[in-house]
């Protein structure tokens, strides 16, 4: 099995059920598989053959789910690429990926164009301008679909890359397998007891494994409906749950406060929604049962990271919740938490937690030594410190690894610290992570100034635009005399 065939299955079982909403446009699962197969086509006259990496940088709108399904379809890897990343960061990504094709929209191929000429494997550029415009984009799906030659396509064959930051400050590009990611898909079904009749809100982007695993592929797999949003703000997002009656919405702890605190909540009709999942970082515990009281709707919590495909544990929606704990291992997965020495330490202490299963990656891309670090005897270190009590539920305590969980977006110290180093009055600095109520943390950086050198604050976060995502660009910056 693999998702292209998952979705054709699909398909097959439910053609004319809703398959995606996008501002006016809906499309059933007989229509997304008519653009998955024209879109196949096109990639193939462009000569992408199994095995190959297709780019996609996009936001949550139609032409992301068409493309990802189009180039697996292929045989080919998708490359998913923030739409945050700017040229500095595109020109890395692009060249470590191998990627041959780029699918992106007319504004953010802006970001390629600079660097163009020094990325020699990337063979085109396709552009996308929304469903209702014309582009070339929309000029192969129209084109409609023909009988190529369809390679066969293993389980344990490679799917999708995402990058995330080493510790090095080095983007590492965690390969996936089609079957980690249909273990995946059957977390809708069997850990929440969801059908083809639910309806997914993707909130947050679904270039981020979990919006794309929680939201995209749980609905694929079953024959759900989902609801993409690109753009919002609390409003708008329960005024889409009440009009198009979206029945879970899996996202980040942010979005779940905001709706807690929206002083407007009442006057909205949620009803329809059965339950909601957070994860990307911790929520607050105290926040879960006042979610649950106001909306009366199951808030579980769940835990994962990028190279897990990404979820790990998660608190089943049957069963009542732990708040602060991140639930138990979903089915596949085994987990274990260990002192330095590799031992095994008693249920209620703390060490670090490590998990195994068909969800893990086979490695990060083109580095052996990064993937040997973190997966050892079949098991993923997550860096992450745990205590697992004598149900099995899990609470995070803390981090091994240097990192800032920044609402569900991970930034590793070393790479902001690299870039404000380039700054020609940075002398030193030192990236740390700040408490912060809706984000989890935001970043803070420590910075000492050389001698003789005026800058201000400006000055600094313009230079840190320029090579930086904005969720990796400090929000706070304090000036020190030393580092020590």
């Amino acid at each position: 099995m693999n998702l292209g065939k998952m979705l054709d299955e699909t398909y097959r079982l439910f053609p004319e059920r809703t398959a995606l909403i996008y501002d006016n446009t809906t499309l059933t699962y007989h229509q997304l598989n008519f653009a998955v197969d024209s879109l196949s086509r096109r990639l193939h006259d462009l000569g992408v053959r199994k095995d190959d990496k297709v780019a996609l940088m996009l936001p949550n709108v139609p032409e992301f789910v068409i493309s990802y399904f189009a180039a697996l379809k292929l045989g080919a890897a998708v490359v998913t690429l923030s739409t945050q990343s700017t040229s500095h960061e595109l020109d890395y990504l692009l060249k470590n990926s191998d990627s041959r094709i780029l699918i992106t929209t007319g504004q953010l191929s802006a970001r390629v164009d600079s660097i163009r000429k020094d990325l020699p494997l990337l063979a085109d550029v396709l552009i996308t301008e929304g469903m209702d415009e014309a582009s070339p984009f929309m000029d192969a799906v129209e084109a409609g679909p023909s009988e190529i030659d369809r390679p066969e396509v293993d389980g344990d064959d490679p799917a999708v890359m995402i990058y995330t930051a080493g510790l090095t400050g080095k983007p590492l590009g965690a390969v996936l397998t089609h079957n980690a990611l249909l273990a995946q898909g059957d977390l809708l079904k069997h850990a929440c007891g969801g059908d083809e009749n639910d309806r997914a809100l993707a909130a947050i982007p679904l270039f981020h494994a979990f919006g794309a695993s929680a939201n995209m592929l749980n609905a694929m797999k079953t024959g759900a409906g989902l609801v993409l949003m690109d753009v919002f703000n609390i409003d708008s997002l329960f005024r889409t749950v009440t009009d198009l009656q979206v029945t879970y919405i899996a996202a980040v702890p942010r979005i779940f406060l905001g709706m807690i605190l929206h002083p407007t909540a009442d006057k909205y009709n949620l009803k329809s929604l059965r339950f909601c999942i957070t994860g990307g970082s911790a929520m607050p515990p105290e926040f879960i049962p006042l979610f649950e009281q106001k909306f009366g709707v199951p808030l579980r919590e769940g835990y994962g990271l990028t190279e897990a495909a990404p979820i790990c544990t998660l608190s089943r929606v049957d069963s009542e919740g732990r708040p602060g704990s991140i639930g138990t291992v979903i089915p596949g997965v085994e987990a274990r938490i260990v002192d330095e020495q590799d031992r095994g330490v008693p249920l209620g202490e703390t060490g670090e937690l490590l998990v195994r299963g068909m969800n893990v990656m086979k490695g990060y891309y083109k580095d052996g030594e990064a993937t040997a670090k973190v997966i050892r005897n079949g098991w993923l270190y997550t860096g992450d410190l745990a205590k697992m009590d004598e149900d099995g539920y899990i609470y995070l305590t803390g981090r091994k690894k240097r990192m800032v969980i920044t609402s569900g977006f991970n930034v590793y110290p070393r790479e902001v610290e690299i870039v404000l180093s380039m700054h020609p009055a940075v002398k030193e600095a030192k990236v740390v992570g700040k408490l912060d109520m809706m984000r989890g943390e935001v970043v803070k950086a420590l910075i000492v100034r050389k001698n003789g050198e005026g800058f201000d604050e400006k000055s600094i976060l313009r230079h840190c635009r320029t090579y930086l995502s904005s969720y990796k660009v400090p929000r706070i910056l304090e000036f020190v005399e030393s580092l020590d």
